[in-house]
């Protein structure tokens, strides 16, 4: 099958080489400049998509794993091609956090008050005037280095945080999101979904944020993540969340993956942010997850066909293998790790890398080696799977210590969070 994947930075851009792992003929699209000699060597590249759009054809396959397309796919889907992905209506979910709120409360679901802002000095302003713990967020998926939780029930650490982004010009025109903090455990729902209904199992996350282990240091994009999938439909969280949703995505025709991440306590679950694209870290998790081929359940999905979609039982866990200047490469471009050799156990190699999903990365035919191909700091995921949580962790991290690749790190505690404290409370609340 011809397959057209089309991707801003990199969000799946793994799924893009496993397809061409399955036999597909696939033709990459990156749109940010930086990146467009990640995956180089290992998927077959284009400069222009919509050149494309008669090689892919009607029968074929067209695949964006991110937002801001919608309105595009649309236009395609009229036009009688199939396209996995999202739609106008879906973009809006991710890029006006106040517009997915009002949403979500429509449809039953319990919500937190959460303001927007045009300035900085509004959002200051307000702090003042309503002292709390709040949540400072952008729209989108912009840096995550950018959000903050307050400290202090008097908002004076939220007040100071904003001030010093006040300084900066690239903040200027941000719209700053200001949503009110709640004791919890944050877990996300997930569960891909073909226009018409759901579409393969109810998927449980629990995302690690911060940068070191313990919770501790700046927020980043995800180190890690720990997951499982159920096919449960009297699933707790599903059902108090996600699966109110579903006449909504019916009617704004939505094709591809959504996740709702959520704060959970003793009250119930509040969402606080949807998620209507392809995830990172959590989609090459998919890949570890599945059994069946991804051309496959992509296809049925974009066709609005029922699911054959085959999975495995048990717990995974995603980790981020990381190099320096992550995680501020918008910030600092110095120390890069850029053009830097990725070292795989012979183990590894001879297995055929089943488990290591790409990023920033390209395929040198002449060394024969994995290089680094970007300068963000993002070069693989390693991912690894258990019957516990805690098999799940001695897979994964054995598995990392057949790579090496000078200035790696990476956090050693993803999951362990769960199996300590999370899972407990999460089993008297009725969520698992």
């Amino acid at each position: 099958m011809n397959i057209l994947f089309i991707t801003n930075e990199l969000i799946g851009g793994d799924v893009a080489y496993r397809l061409a792992k399955e036999g597909h003929q696939v033709k990459l699209f990156i749109k940010e400049r930086g990146s467009k000699h990640d995956l180089d060597g290992l998927v077959e590249k284009t400069s222009s998509w919509r050149r494309e759009l008669p090689w892919v054809g009607k029968d074929g396959l067209i695949v964006f794993d991110d937002v801001g397309y919608g309105k595009i796919q649309d236009e395609l889907r009229q036009k009688g091609f199939s396209v996995f992905g999202g739609s106008e209506r879906a973009d809006l979910l991710e890029t006006n956090r106040q517009y997915g709120k009002e949403l979500l409360s429509h449809y039953g679901l319990k919500t937190l008050p959460s303001y927007n802002f045009d300035s900085i000095t509004d959002a200051i302003g307000f702090v003042e005037r309503n002292r709390g713990r709040w949540v400072v967020k952008q729209n989108g998926h912009a840096s995550k280095g950018f959000n903050y939780v307050g400290h202090f029930p008097d908002g004076r650490d939220v007040i100071n945080v904003l001030e010093n982004y006040r300084k900066f010009a690239r903040y200027s025109s941000s719209i700053i999101t200001l949503q009110e903090f709640v004791e919890g455990i944050e877990i996300g729902v997930g569960r891909y979904f073909n226009g018409k209904d759901w579409a393969g199992p109810i998927e449980i996350n629990l995302e690690h944020k911060k940068l070191f282990p313990g919770d501790l240091g700046p927020t980043t994009s995800e180190m890690g993540t720990l997951a499982w999938y159920d096919d449960n439909e009297e699933n707790k969280l599903f059902k108090e969340t996600l699966a109110r949703f579903k006449p909504h995505l019916e009617k704004i025709h939505f094709k591809g993956d959504i996740d709702l991440n959520c704060i959970i306590n003793e009250n119930g679950a509040f969402p606080l942010e949807v998620t209507a694209r392809m995830g990172t870290p959590i989609i090459h998790l998919h890949s570890e997850l599945h059994t069946s081929p991804w051309g496959t359940f992509l296809k049925e999905i974009a066709d609005g066909k029922p699911s054959t979609l085959e999975w495995k039982r048990g717990f995974g866990i995603v980790v981020l293998i990381a190099v320096p200047p992550f995680p501020y490469a918008k910030q600092v471009q110095t120390n890069s790790s850029f053009s830097t050799t990725i070292y795989f156990s012979e183990k590894l190699l001879s297995e055929g890398l089943p488990n290591i999903h790409f990023e920033e990365v390209r395929f040198d035919e002449k060394s024969d080696q994995y290089i680094i191909s970007d300068t963000n700091g993002y070069p693989l995921y390693v991912t690894g799977m258990g019957e516990t949580a805690k098999a799940a962790r001695r897979a994964v991290y054995q598995r990392i210590k057949e790579i090496y690749i000078p200035k790696m790190f990476y956090r050693n505690d993803i999951g362990l969070n769960f199996i300590e404290q999370d899972e407990e409370k999460l089993r008297s609340w009725g969520y698992l």
